[in-house]
């Protein structure tokens, strides 16, 4: 009994620790750039406020609002269909830090910061992909 607790703690420990590499496996490959196409999200200026932003909660709104956008967008969206694991890690990876940042915000507002920060990071990184995917060139 014991030994199957065990095995059964351990493998979810293993698990969490392939999840969290593999999505920041996949922010770190994306270019640092903002796609060309972000200028219409709000995502970069929530990156450019987050480090002097006193109120986090309007920035996780404006996150959320470009979001539920880009979810539509790609759920929708005829021929926009990217790699359904990286899509799904990713998606994961944000609702994730949605929960941390609930978690968070009032106990640790440096691990909110950094939960806005790598939702931000998955919505440029959705972003990028979804315009190499219709053929928008990242050009800054």
């Amino acid at each position: 009994m014991i030994a199957s607790i065990l095995i059964i703690a351990f493998s979810l420990v293993l698990f969490i620790y392939w999840f969290r590499y593999s999505c920041l496996l996949l922010l770190r490959s994306s270019s640092e750039q903002p796609a060309a196409a972000a200028e219409r999200y709000h995502f970069i200026t929530v990156r450019q406020n987050l480090p002097g932003a006193v109120a986090l909660d309007p920035l996780r709104q404006s996150l959320d609002r470009d979001y539920r956008l880009l979810t539509y967008l790609l759920d929708h969206a005829a021929g926009l269909e990217l790699e359904k694991l990286e899509y799904r890690l990713l998606v994961l990876d944000y609702r994730m830090m949605q929960i941390w940042y609930r978690l968070t915000k009032h106990a640790a507002p440096r691990q909110a910061r950094s939960a806005l920060s790598e939702m931000a990071d998955v919505l440029n990184v959705l972003v990028g992909r979804i315009g190499e995917h219709v053929g928008v060139h990242t050009e800054v």
